[in-house]
């Protein structure tokens, strides 16, 4: 293909301007048409896919485009035969007679007689033409030559035409169904009127209006001049072949492809509310794929926001419920209503969603189509937002597509819970436990519910509330002073001040029961901060469950917050923050072996009890997953997959996650020393194994030689110590026969700094007590004498 050169002549007729340097004619302002290099094949292009009998051979996934979203496939403009139909087809249904006050209908069947094109309302008496006034071949005001039928509309026919100035182009004509339709009348003049101010890329563009008698009629009839997109309904690719899908999106039909569609249809949509105007009629049909872009086709439906007379048109599915529709008519809510439902009809053809994906698009789809208006998103910018973290969370788990972004909900956090795995033992392991016992098993459980509170994100303030630059400012742990300020001054007590102190108060209480007044100030701040709400908003805003979330897990009630951060998920279904508070609640709350009661329901009760561990474990690794998969900065998420595959055995499979911890990453050094406690630690009472020794030595190698390596050092050689069976002293006699015992078996350790070529058990007891005289010299004299104790435990002694 090969494109007119700047300065040519514009090969448009009869457009006579010049190719400038953008590619665009100086006087028509359109794109000179692209030659072929070749002659092009006669008759109509076939349909993508059509014809081959199996599907096109597979390509790379579709890339992202400028704005963060699948780049759509080219979709090839159908030749006008294809487009139009060389014979009206009316509706389907009765229609309003248009009559004012007049509730007759017209154009139904009576008995199996088909419905009349014209006749007379049987109410008032008014005559109707329900027949189209052009047909193929006729000319709108000398200009517009009629190619045929379009679908039709909801109030008017639709036609295809070929603008007899520049030949090239197509245009779209669109005219009342029933000319005798006053109130239809009015609505194709507000339309005209609503088109003519519209402008969006994604939106159907009006080019002027034409008049053009009517034969038998005493007044010209009123055409709408639209542009022409030429490419495929939405509803038609619904209707196509899983082959003919591949071989157009060039892998099967995903939800990548629902989410950008999504997004493109929100942005219109938010163009015509911040205009005041409500699309109301949304669904596949009205979307039209074209190129690699979309356009919102059938504004015929578009009304006012403030607009409670006029009728309303819709498709009855994709609409609220009737109930809703008469009581309160339309709203914004109501135009996400019929997004939700366009979604959802398009995921029906996708393939299933990777791992939590899933169900997150449908909480999503919940949300926009929840019965409660109030319970559903506010806005079209909004609920993109969330449709557009799908799309990350989705690419993330499917494709292992990473495009980390700052949460628009939550703070961001470099806090880290269940750091204990990734810490160096201080001194107290050692002088904090019996003597004589084997060192403990490495801390594989959830950490405690506090700690996850204090390391969750809080919520990004409101930047319209007074109190929101004042808020970043103030010392977290210091709430009391906060709140009285806040209640001597009443310009202070806002929203975001009430929940600021509610998480202060909650967080920076002590545990157990001194710290209960402290929480129940925290539970009257969150109360004020629903009452400032109001309860139209608090019902649904998703910040007092997170509080109340907060809040349960200070007090230790795990299964209460796992509730209160379900419905947060619900609520912000694309945020990561409420997934890996979920994470751990599922981790924490996993079922565990019920004690066997006596009786026949025993072991019922016991596969029970093991049926819901194991389904709480696999909630807490698609949760954590979704997490980490999509962004490697939530380190919380990789150490509780560790402790989850720790829970089975599997040290190589929790190392894993571990060593993806990048080294940019602030906990990378945490990662570092718990991979090194992972594969040398006791886990579940079993010493590790040579191979996992081999891979901690040259970990520990690359680690400074420091205090902390030091105690690291000691837990390794004490746990590997644990786990070598002790010899038996030899009797006496063999001594006193001048035979030497014999020497032990003991497994070969690896060469390296750790065992400095241990070969005995003898060897290994004296590097033991070489690490724990060098703690010696750590400690402070309060620990030094039981450092030392433990230090002459582990001596070996002599054979005699």
């Amino acid at each position: 293909m090969t494109r007119t050169a700047p300065g040519s002549p514009c090969p448009r007729v009869p457009c006579t301007g010049m190719i400038t340097a953008t590619g665009f004619c100086g006087t028509c302002r359109r794109r000179p048409p692209a030659a072929a290099t070749a002659p092009a094949a006669p008759g109509p292009r076939p349909a993508p896919g059509a014809g081959t009998g199996r599907p096109a051979a597979p390509r790379s996934p579709a890339p992202l485009d400028r704005d963060g979203l699948v780049q759509l496939p080219a979709v090839a403009s159908p030749s006008d035969e294809q487009a139009v139909r060389p014979t009206a087809k009316r509706p389907e249904g009765g229609r309003s007679c248009g009559t004012p006050e007049c509730p007759g209908v017209i154009g139904i069947p009576y008995g199996d007689e088909p419905p009349p094109d014209k006749g007379f309302c049987l109410i008032c008496g008014s005559p109707y033409d329900l027949r189209p006034q052009l047909g193929p071949g006729d000319v709108v005001a000398g200009q517009y030559e009629v190619l045929g039928y379009l679908a039709p509309g909801g109030t008017g026919w639709v036609y295809l035409a070929k603008d007899l100035e520049l030949p090239d182009q197509r245009v779209v004509l669109k005219s009342l169904l029933n000319t005798q339709d006053a109130a239809a009348r009015r609505k194709a003049v507000e339309e005209r009127r609503s088109l003519t101010t519209l402008h969006h890329r994604d939106l159907v563009r009006i080019i002027g209006s034409k008049r053009h008698p009517a034969d038998g009629e005493a007044e010209p009839a009123d055409y709408i001049v639209m542009e022409y997109v030429a490419g495929r309904p939405l509803d038609q690719l619904l209707a196509a072949s899983d082959e003919e899908l591949a071989d157009l999106f060039g892998e099967p039909f995903a939800l990548d492809h629902v989410v950008t569609y999504g997004c493109k249809i929100l942005g219109a949509l938010e163009y015509l509310h911040e205009q005041g105007l409500l699309y109301c009629d949304m669904k596949p049909e009205n979307v039209i794929h074209y190129d690699r872009e979309i356009k919102i086709i059938d504004l015929g439906a578009v009304r006012r926001t403030d607009d409670r007379t006029s009728a309303l048109v819709y498709t009855p599915w994709y609409a609220p419920q009737r109930r809703e529709r008469e009581e309160r008519g339309f709203a914004v809510d109501s135009d996400l209503f019929t997004v939700g439902r366009t979604l959802e009809a398009l995921a029906r053809r996708a393939a299933p969603p990777a791992g939590l994906a899933a169900r997150s698009f449908e909480r999503l789809i919940g949300r926009a189509t929840h019965d409660e208006p109030a319970a559903r998103f506010t806005s079209a910018g909004q609920m993109s937002r969330q449709l557009w973290e799908v799309l990350r969370e989705h690419r993330a788990l499917g494709r292992g597509e990473r495009y980390p972004e700052r949460s628009t909900r939550f703070e961001p956090t470099a806090a880290l819970f269940g750091a204990a795995l990734g810490t160096v033992p201080p001194l107290t392991h050692w002088t904090d436990r019996p003597a004589g016992g084997p060192p403990p098993d490495l801390a594989v459980g959830p950490p405690d519910p506090q700690e996850t509170a204090r390391c969750l994100p809080g919520p990004i303030a409101d930047r319209d509330d007074p109190t929101h630059t004042l808020l970043g400012q103030l010392a977290g742990d210091a709430p009391a002073r906060t709140a009285e300020r806040v209640r001597q001054d009443p310009g202070l007590r806002t929203v975001e001040s009430a929940l600021w102190l509610s998480r202060s108060y909650a967080l920076h209480s002590e545990p157990g029961p001194a710290g209960e007044p402290a929480r129940r100030a925290a539970e009257e701040w969150l109360a004020e901060a629903v009452r400032l709400m109001g309860p139209d908003v608090a019902g649904y805003d998703w910040r007092p469950p997170w509080h109340r979330g907060l809040l349960h897990l200070m007090r230790g009630q795990v299964r209460e917050a796992e509730g209160e951060f379900a419905a947060v998920y619900a609520t912000v279904p694309g945020e990561w923050a409420p997934k890996l508070a979920l994470g751990y609640c599922a981790e924490h709350l996993r079922g565990r072996p019920a004690q066997p009661s006596p009786g026949p329901e025993a072991a019922q009760e016991h596969a029970a009890a093991r049926e819901a561990e194991a389904r709480a474990e696999e909630e807490s690794a698609a949760y954590y997953t979704a997490v980490w998969e999509r962004d490697r900065s939530q380190t919380s998420a990789a150490f509780g997959l560790a402790r989850l595959r720790l829970r089975h055995g599997d040290r190589a499979g929790a190392v894993g996650f571990l060593d993806q911890v990048p080294t940019t990453s602030r906990h990378y050094d945490a990662a570092r020393i718990a991979a090194i406690r992972v594969l040398t630690g006791r886990v579940a009472g079993a010493a590790p194994g040579r191979g996992d020794l081999l891979l901690a030595v040259d970990r520990l190698a690359g680690l400074p030689r420091d205090d902390a390596w030091e105690r690291l050092l000691a837990e390794i050689r004490e746990n590997v110590l644990a786990g070598r069976p002790a010899p038996e002293r030899p009797p006496l006699w063999r001594y006193a026969l001048g035979r030497r015992p014999a020497r032990p078996d003991f497994p070969a350790l690896p060469a390296g700094p750790a065992f400095e070529g241990a070969a005995s058990l003898r060897a290994l007891c004296a590097l033991l007590e070489k690490s724990l005289r060098a703690l010696v010299a750590q400690a402070p004299p309060a620990l030094r004498a039981e450092l030392l104790d433990r230090a002459y435990a582990v001596r070996p002694e002599s054979w005699v």
